[in-house]
């Protein structure tokens, strides 16, 4: 009961991913991005086992296809999933097992793929693909974020959105970002929100880790 997108932004080498759906916790079951590495999704009836494996086989030089195909090849249950995929090449790949019932499917553009299921309309991944490429110079984290926004408005899910997630990936092995938003009637206004305010905070974070002497406190006393 999802819907979602992974994207590689080739300006700045990030790799991430958002998704929403109408049950709780999406972002602990479905989205997964490592830096220089690639970004993967997987979900109906979801095996979350399959993100960190398809990370795994980008990891030791599968192309985004190839990853799929291993995947499907190793899934006893492949029927039951749907995954997508971009790898640090910005190559995209999908996939829809025969035992999803609903109303589904994946479209792809430069760098970007979107998947969804249990939809209102079969136009929702091509609308997210549509709306990501709109404005390239935007933030990675705003057109993955706003592509949600125009999948909802494309029909999105037939039950009401309960939770959302952005994960995004950056040169470091912790997330650049890594949000999520559950138990909301709006979630992904509410991830959007929780956006704005992270935006300007992202840096300082990972300077925190990378060099704590010169990062900025967040209101800590400082000598």
């Amino acid at each position: 009961m999802t819907f979602s997108l992974a994207a590689r932004c080739p300006r700045t080498g990030m790799l991430g991913v958002a998704v929403t759906t109408s049950s709780i916790a999406v972002g602990s079951r479905c989205a997964f991005a490592r830096a220089r590495i690639g970004a993967v999704l997987t979900q109906h009836r979801t095996d979350p086992r399959l993100g960190p494996a398809g990370l795994d086989l980008l990891a030791h030089g599968k192309t985004a296809q190839e990853a799929i195909d291993a995947l499907i090849a190793s899934t006893p249950h492949h029927g039951w999933r749907q995954l997508a995929i971009v790898d640090n090449a910005g190559r995209t790949a999908h996939f829809s097992g025969k035992k999803i019932a609903s109303i589904h499917g994946g479209a792809v553009g430069e760098g970007v793929v979107a998947v969804g299921n249990i939809l209102k309309d079969a136009g929702v991944p091509a609308a997210m693909v549509r709306d990501f490429a709109r404005a390239p110079e935007r933030p990675l984290a705003e057109r993955l974020v706003g592509a949600l926004a125009a999948g909802l408005a494309a029909g999105g899910e037939i039950h009401p959105l309960a939770s959302a997630a952005l994960v995004i990936a950056h040169r470091e092995s912790f997330p650049y970002v890594d949000l999520r938003v559950d138990d909301d009637p709006q979630p992904i206004a509410r991830l959007e929100a929780l956006w704005r305010l992270y935006a300007p905070q992202a840096e300082d974070y990972v300077n925190r880790a990378l060099n704590p002497d010169d990062a900025p406190g967040f209101g800590e006393v400082t000598r």
